[in-house]
């Protein structure tokens, strides 16, 4: 048995590990065409603001340690065709320059994603960055030297890490979103409002509604970004306005997209075309409070997806159980998180969904240094079913998003969460939890009726 992966950083090792794990009798071969595997790329920020001292101490495993277990691992080799009918993928060898076909009996595609770059940024000036990879956050740093000021371009996860980052880092950082508000894709509104008076507590100009019209420089650096809001003085610029997800190869290789523009799968991570299987950012999942299928790129899926196909591709039998759309970060003093739906995504989709928002401490109020937490727990009339949450605080205390996942994934209701015989001590928490005392609020909403349920007013 073949084994060929494309991509070589978190879907694509876990599935080489784990393929070779359960038949070490398969041969897996893995082609990344950067210089690095196995690292992680969420650590990116950190390193940048001098949280962690250096990138290598981001790598998980080396191709030396890959190849000792029997996967041979190619740096610097990129697939740039797959012929399916044939079952051969074509790589160039982009040291040597040469071009060679690879057979193969199963086939992973997990090459990620790629940032998004409007086509002002598409340019060769010294100071424009994204950070999607190693190379990128290397890039980032090697240009700070000398700078004073810097511009980040979207109000998302990368965003709103690399302005405390660079805050950390002395310079003056204004930070622009074309979005009401900052967080768009993530909170609502009152948890959005939240996080910008996070950061403009800590120096960094916020500046929403705000589009980039183009960037002006110098001697071949930038100096100005150029807003419908006026110019912004900037060394450094770093454009994190999204990403899209690299679904090229699968094309080739006749692979479906889905609606959200990632690839098609089922459970078992296979594309539908024989032999040929995705897992990662590029790839879809389905969202197991909606049954939709959603793209939410981040680490844990990606690495649960390779695993799933590695066990499948050397014939062995796992599903990837879905996602419910758990997410968390930090800026500066606060911890934010969010999990299953917030009020705005279920009034999107038409949902009868009701919030409540309750202020409290993440551990008992008489005990020191208690914080303010604020938690948007979101409920569905008339079947009191549970569909999201979402915390502020301090960044240890947010991590109780967990209960609310956990809950989400076995399909839980309101009621369900009020009943958890959840963990007490004053350090950590009030006798009654600030969730539990949300769902008891909850359950007393969603037990008002139908008109309270479709009151404009209510608690949002």
């Amino acid at each position: 048995m073949r084994i060929v992966v494309v991509g070589g950083v978190a879907a694509g090792m876990s599935a080489a590990s784990r393929a070779k794990r359960f038949d070490p009798a398969v041969r897996v071969t893995v082609f990344e065409r950067g210089a690095t595997i196995s690292y992680s790329a969420c650590g990116l920020p950190y390193v940048i603001g001098g949280k962690v001292p250096g990138f290598e101490r981001l790598m998980a495993r080396t191709p030396e340690q890959m190849r000792e277990q029997g996967i041979d691992v190619r740096l610097r080799h990129e697939v740039t065709d797959v012929d399916a009918a044939a079952r051969t993928v074509t790589v160039l060898d982009r040291e040597a320059g040469r071009t060679f076909t690879e057979p193969y009996d199963r086939l992973l595609i997990a090459t990620g994603v790629s940032a998004v770059c409007p086509a002002w940024a598409r340019t060769r000036l010294r100071g424009v960055h994204v950070l999607r990879d190693l190379s990128d956050g290397q890039a980032i740093l090697a240009s700070l030297p000398g700078a004073s000021r810097a511009c980040i371009v979207g109000g998302g996860y990368i965003g709103l890490e690399l302005a405390e980052a660079l805050r950390s880092r002395g310079l003056h950082v204004t930070l622009l979103e074309q979005a009401p508000e900052v967080a768009g894709r993530m909170l609502d509104r009152p948890y959005q409002r939240r996080i910008r008076t996070e950061l403009e507590r800590h120096g960094v100009e916020v500046r929403c509604g705000t589009a980039v019209e183009e960037l002006t420089s110098q001697d071949g650096r930038v100096t100005t970004v150029q807003t419908s809001g006026g110019p912004v003085p900037a060394d450094v610029v770093i454009v994190a306005v999204g990403v899209q997800p690299n679904v090229e190869l699968a094309r080739a290789a006749g692979a479906r997209l889905g609606k959200t523009g990632a690839i098609a799968v089922d459970p078992r991570q296979a594309t539908g075309v024989p032999g040929v299987y995705a897992a990662g950012d590029n790839t879809e999942s389905t969202h197991r409070v909606t049954g939709q299928q959603v793209h939410i790129p981040l680490g844990l899926t990606a690495n649960r997806m390779g695993r799933v196909a590695g066990v499948n591709m050397a014939g062995g039998d796992a599903r990837f159980p879905g996602v419910v759309g758990t997410g968390i970060f930090k800026t500066f003093d606060l911890g934010a998180a969010r999990t299953g739906l917030t009020q705005a995504e279920a009034d999107r989709l038409g949902l009868r969904a009701v919030s409540v928002d309750v202020d409290s401490t993440d551990h008992a109020g008489y005990y020191p240094d208690a914080a303010p937490i604020h938690v948007r727990l979101t409920g569905e009339h008339g079947s009191g079913r549970l569909l999201g949450a979402q915390l502020i605080g301090p960044p240890e205390s947010v991590k109780r998003v967990d209960v609310v996942a956990a809950l989400l994934h076995g399909g839980g209701s309101v009621q369900d969460l009020f009943e958890l015989d959840l963990a007490y001590a004053p350090p950590f928490s009030g006798v009654w939890d600030v969730l539990l005392v949300a769902a008891d609020r909850l359950g007393r909403k969603l037990d008002e009726g139908e008109e309270a349920a479709s009151d404009p007013h209510q608690e949002r």
